[in-house]
Order: structure tokens, then C-alpha cells, then sequence
């Protein structure tokens, strides 16, 4: 098991069209504080970002925001947060919160989301990182893209064990308890070799 005293969530700046959408992240939040553990996102006060981010804060938890200058330029930023960490670009933002988080879920979204779970997905399967990773596939949002991984194993692009680390569950609650029993992949091998 792991230990997770600090969980990032990746989401959309918007609700969606579904009003489910906005019930899970105000769900996930909850579960957050309920497990005494606290929130790092991206910083905003809009969508489904502001949504889990000040239910955290309403049930007593603690929130902190990565958001870089030019998107709190645009007034985007929650200054209600326990901590606005202010970056310089997308980059030290997406590292930032990778250092702060001891796991990572992703929420419903677009390319943002995709972007920054993707990328974090790939630390693990380079060994780079041994968090865990979890899709909250809110009413078969993910659906579609855990059906492109299996093809991706189909097709041999990606590894079994790699497709494994992809934890997921339309469920707060028992997402979470996913994530406390993850077991890390380990260390390719290739990446032990003393070869360049």
C-alpha cells in the first residue's frame, strides 16, 4: 500500500453538459477530506476545477493552486485557496504539481487533461515516478480511452504491465481505495544499464 497525504486532480475549466459531472467532483472532494488528505490542482476558480477545489476547502480541507502568471492575469485564479503557488509557464506548473502530489487522478476534460495525465503516465512507465494513477471515468467518460490503451497492447505499443498502472473507477470512494493499494510497476530494466 501507499501512503497519499496529497492528491492532485486533473479536470476541465468547464462543467460539462451532464450535471453528473459536477455531482462526482463535488463527490471526489468530499472523499478527499474524508481520507485526510489534501488537494493540489491547477489553481483556477472555474469548471469542474473550482468545483473540487472549494468543496475541499468548504469541508475543512486544505487546497493549494498551481497556476501559472498569465491565466491569474486573466482572473482565473481561486484566491481562496490555502496557497496560489504563481509559475512562470505550463511546464514548471505541470512539475510543480507533480513534486507537491503523492497521486494523481484525472476527472472528466479536454486536452489539458489529457495532456497532463498522459504525461505522467509516461514518468511511471520510464520509472521517473511510482505514484499511482487513476481515471474517474464519471458515467463512461474514459471509456473510450481505456479501449485505446487495450488496443495499444493489442497492437504491441504498449506493455501489459504498463496498461496496468492505469487505475480507474466511476466511483470517488472506491478509487481512492484503488489508488491506497497500488503497487508500483517496476523500473524497466533498460534503464539500470550503465549503456547509453
Amino acid at each position: 500500500m501507499v501512503k497519499i497525504k496529497t492528491v492532485s486532480v486533473y479536470c476541465g475549466s468547464s462543467l460539462g453538459k451532464e450535471k453528473i459531472y459536477l455531482d462526482k467532483a463535488t463527490e471526489l472532494g468530499e472523499v478527499i477530506v474524508e481520507y485526510h488528505m489534501s488537494l493540489v490542482y491547477g489553481g483556477g476558480n472555474i469548471g469542474l476545477m473550482g468545483a473540487i477545489a472549494n468543496t475541499v476547502l468548504q469541508k475543512g480541507g486544505k487546497v493549494t493552486g498551481v497556476l501559472p502568471h498569465f491565466l491569474n492575469k486573466k482572473e482565473v485564479g481561486n484566491l481562496d485557496v490555502d496557497e496560489l503557488i504563481l509559475v512562470e509557464s505550463m511546464h514548471e506548473r505541470k512539475k510543480t504539481i507533480s513534486d507537491l502530489s503523492d497521486a494523481f487522478i484525472a476527472m472528466p476534460g479536454g486536452f489539458g487533461t489529457l495532456e497532463e495525465v498522459a504525461e505522467m503516465l509516461t514518468w511511471t512507465q520510464l520509472g521517473l515516478s511510482r505514484k499511482p494513477i487513476g481515471l474517474l471515468n464519471v458515467d463512461g467518460y474514459y471509456d473510450h480511452l481505456l479501449a485505446q490503451f487495450d488496443h495499444m497492447v493489442a497492437e504491441g505499443f504498449l506493455k501489459k504491465e504498463n496498461r496496468q498502472m492505469v487505475l480507474d473507477d466511476p466511483e470517488p470512494g472506491r478509487l481512492l481505495k484503488k489508488m491506497l493499494a497500488y503497487i508500483p510497476v517496476k523500473t524497466p530494466k533498460w534503464l539500470h544499464s550503465d549503456q547509453t
